[in-house]
């Protein structure tokens, strides 16, 4: 008897002692940053694809040709990490991925960017959507890719 309540305590204890840790690491929280933090941070912009223009939401770009939809879902570990650093280094990997596909199919911006965060989109000209967790933070975006002139 005294092994079976062992057995049942220590996992039980364990659990209890854990508990505010298993939760942080198990948050999903939907979180709006400025897009302008971002792309104003000069570390960042030094990282960008050269000569890649990006529109967010319904900001106007003067599009001569359509190339076709880009989307990624980038993550990044936001473990010691504020949640908006983590999730300004995930916006950056994102920006970083729609740009170089732009680029690599001979446009020059994206335009019409949208947070995709699992699947739900949200256009904002100002925000984007980062999913900060204990360990992981997420930035998903939808766009089009374009030449500009």
């Amino acid at each position: 008897m005294n092994k079976l309540v062992a057995a049942v305590a220590l996992p039980l204890a364990l659990l209890i002692a854990a508990g505010p840790a298993a939760q942080a690491a198990g948050r999903d929280e939907h979180i709006n940053f400025p897009i302008a933090d971002v792309l104003g941070n000069p570390e960042f912009k030094a990282k960008l694809p050269a000569g890649v223009r990006y529109y967010f939401g319904s900001q106007k770009a003067k599009v001569s040709r359509r190339l076709g939809e880009t989307n990624t879902n980038k993550k990044t570990s936001s473990f010691h990490k504020s949640d908006k650093t983590a999730c300004e280094w995930a916006m950056l990997s994102a920006l970083i991925a729609i740009g170089e596909d732009a680029r690599g199919r001979g446009g020059n911006a994206v335009v019409g960017i949208k947070s995709n965060y699992k699947d739900v989109e949200t256009s904002s000209n100002d925000t984007y959507v980062c999913g900060a967790g204990g360990i992981m933070a997420g930035v998903a975006l939808k766009g089009t890719v374009a030449v500009v002139r």
